[in-house]
């Protein structure tokens, strides 16, 4: 999705709120967004980190490094952290940040030293009561070490708070590795029993197979639940008696890609369109659009990955009676995490891992909860409710600072 289709959508929701000019300008405008190229082996990288708003706290969001990366993609990734972080009440606001490359094509130390020449561009803006990074798309913990390593040399003072999802022997948090997926685990479970469906009633599709994708499989299947089809970008694979998602798993680390297990090819696009009761989105961007919208056939959409779905395919599949959990509350597991440790490293307190569990599930819980009995009682779809409520406490927050 564009930061037009953003800005669509935005307008739309603040004629809904009857929110004024001030009030519209403050959601679509950004604090800062910072361009930089680094070159590293006579080679030129265009790298960007976008702050949309810090009413509530410093920015948070993830670095991706993605041949995609544009200043479009990242304004529209800081916008969603935005509305993330407040609609799941964190002192956060909005970043997001990224790298326009394919990590597949570098070599592990060109990995490093890209990672390090982000931070020293981009170190003056970063901090942890600024900007705080975290994993995104191809980046990892190892990356967030190399990251702040280089972050720490520069300042030379200790500061871990200042980026999250890092390893554990530099101030992770155990929590972080799979939070994504298990955010998007309770919250499903929770929605399927407001709705009385059982598990055995539901044939499930995943796009993506990747971190996200594989802990999200692997949760449902250990749970009982039937997944019959998932994706990774070379393509799908089917079997309506159900996968084994472990044997899935082993196929695609030992050839590349989960379209070498046993059983029925697919593409991802049939995947999308095949006759599932429950889609997963956990890949990218823009997967469902106005020009396949109407061939999917799913009754219930879990987002998992941001954007995933369009504005007009939205109102496409809203139209046909389905229900999707959106991005927005569906995957912002991984940022809860992330305020953990962001706490934990602040104040120098290491917490349980048990203690840091309840706390994770309660929060996503209490926020499920929420956005379904608001949308309920004002007969809005969720992602709309949701937006609602993320909206409101940003411009409290903004109205407290006397900026309206």
């Amino acid at each position: 999705m564009s930061f037009a289709d953003i800005r669509k959508r935005v307008e739309e929701i603040s004629r809904l709120m009857n929110l004024g000019e001030k009030e519209v300008n403050i959601l679509l405008n950004f604090r800062r967004i910072a361009r930089k190229e680094l070159e590293i082996g006579g080679k030129r990288y265009l790298a960007f980190r976008a702050l949309h708003n810090d009413a509530l706290g410093p920015g948070k969001g993830g670095i991706r490094f993605h041949p995609n990366v544009s200043e479009d993609e990242v304004k529209s990734l800081a916008f969603w952290m935005s509305i993330k972080n407040s609609l799941m009440g964190l002192p956060f606001g909005g970043a997001k940040g990224g790298i326009k490359v394919n990590p597949k094509e570098l070599t592990e130390n060109e990995i490093e030293e890209l990672s390090r020449a982000y931070i020293r561009e981009f170190h003056e803006i970063l901090g942890e009561n600024k900007d705080i990074p975290a994993p995104d798309v191809y980046t990892n913990p190892k990356i967030m070490g190399y990251m702040l390593d280089e972050f720490e040399k520069i300042k030379g003072f200790h500061e871990p708070a200042m980026i999250t999802g890092k390893p554990i022997a530099l101030g992770g948090i155990k929590l972080r590795e799979d939070s994504t997926s298990r955010g998007g685990f309770i919250i499903l479970k929770e929605f399927l029993n407001l709705v009385n469906k059982d598990k055995s009633e539901l044939k499930i599709g995943i796009q993506g197979f990747g971190n996200v994708g594989f802990n999200i499989a692997k949760m449902l299947y250990e749970d009982g639940f039937k997944i019959i089809c998932v994706s990774d970008s070379k393509g799908g694979i089917l079997d309506e008696r159900g996968l084994n998602i472990f044997e899935v798993r082993k196929v695609k680390e030992e050839t590349g890609s989960v379209v070498n297990y046993k059983g029925e090819r697919i593409t991802n696009k049939e995947l999308l369109e095949y006759e599932v009761d429950l889609l997963i989105l956990a890949a990218m961007e823009n997967q469902i659009t106005n020009e396949n919208a109407g061939e999917v056939k799913a009754k219930y959409i879990l987002e998992l990955a941001n954007g995933p779905i369009t504005s007009e395919a939205d109102k496409i599949l809203n139209k046909k009676g389905a229900t999707i959990i959106p991005d927005i509350l569906a995957n912002s597991g991984g940022v809860v995490a992330s305020y953990f440790e962001w706490v934990q490293n602040k104040c120098g307190n290491i917490f349980e891992d048990e203690y840091l569990e309840k706390r994770f599930e309660k929060k996503m819980k209490e926020a499920f909860k929420k956005v379904y009995e608001f949308s309920q009682e004002e007969r809005l779809n969720m992602r709309i409710g949701a937006y609602i409520i993320a909206i409101k406490r940003i411009l409290e927050a903004e109205r407290a600072r006397g900026t309206i």
